[in-house]
């Protein structure tokens, strides 16, 4: 991402945060910043801002408008969405295998999906999201990630990324998310074999390394890359899932 874009997206990550912290006050625990922009891998209009809210106690209706308000309204510079996840101190610190998201406000410029909404559900997705932000996302507000989440075990989150990829299996000819589905396979698979939870495009990067043959992945990297227009075949998507899938199933759960 070129220097510019970088400030510029930082910068509507700080306000994100900032905007929050006035609309939850004192009960903010922390405000952690994860995922690609957090790791130096963010890729310019493809990427989101991933923005992890701890509080003590839960949101109060007007809470929940109000965070819902700024997430559509903020300028997103160069990212294409955001994914703003909320959850309380004592999820955060006892993590469990589907626990209670506080809230998820998902904008998605480049989706048909547009806004997303969750408030107060089981999320089996979430020790995945707790698991990166600890690992590798730090505190824009309040407490650094290592002292507010507890480690999650890795077994369940080996098992929720087969679950998406058994699920994937079915959805080979869903254009507009092919992409994203073969460079998370790819992050799937990368931490199943290795532990190690990476950006979509160095995923893609160790897949390759590994079987240069998988055409998909090529073909998303291009479409992460100059042809936004590039197709995915079919059965070239269905191969890098189905090693995938071969390769995280029956590993050693640590």
């Amino acid at each position: 991402m070129a220097h510019g874009d970088e400030v510029a997206v930082l910068a509507a990550a700080k306000q994100l945060a900032r905007s929050s912290s006035d609309i939850i006050g004192p009960r903010l625990r922390s405000a952690i910043l994860y995922g690609s922009l957090a790791t130096g891998q963010f890729v310019s209009g493809h990427s989101d801002i991933d923005l992890l809210l701890i509080t003590d106690g839960t949101l109060a209706d007007t809470e929940v408008d109000a965070l819902e308000a700024l997430v559509r309204q903020i300028d997103l510079a160069e990212a294409s969405g955001i994914d703003l996840h909320v959850v309380t101190a004592d999820v955060a610190r006892t993590p469990t295998q589907a626990p209670i998201m506080e809230l998820h406000v998902g904008r998605y410029e480049r989706s048909s999906i547009g806004v997303e909404i969750e408030r107060r559900t089981q999320s089996p997705d979430l020790p995945t999201e707790l698991a990166m932000a600890r690992a590798d996302g730090y505190a824009l507000i309040g407490m650094e990630p290592s002292n507010v989440i507890e480690p999650v075990p890795p077994q369940w989150i080996r098992e929720r990324g087969r679950h998406w990829l058994t699920t994937w299996q079915s959805r080979i000819d869903d254009t507009e998310e092919a992409a994203f589905m073969v460079l998370t396979a790819c992050r799937i698979w990368r931490f199943g074999v290795e532990g190690v939870h990476c950006a979509k495009t160095q995923a893609a990067e160790w897949a390759l390394d590994r079987n240069p043959s998988l055409t998909a992945v090529r073909q998303a990297l291009r479409q992460y890359g100059a042809e936004p227009a590039a197709p995915l075949d079919e059965d070239a998507i269905a191969q890098v899932l189905d090693i995938a899938l071969r390769e995280t199933t029956n590993l050693p759960n640590n």
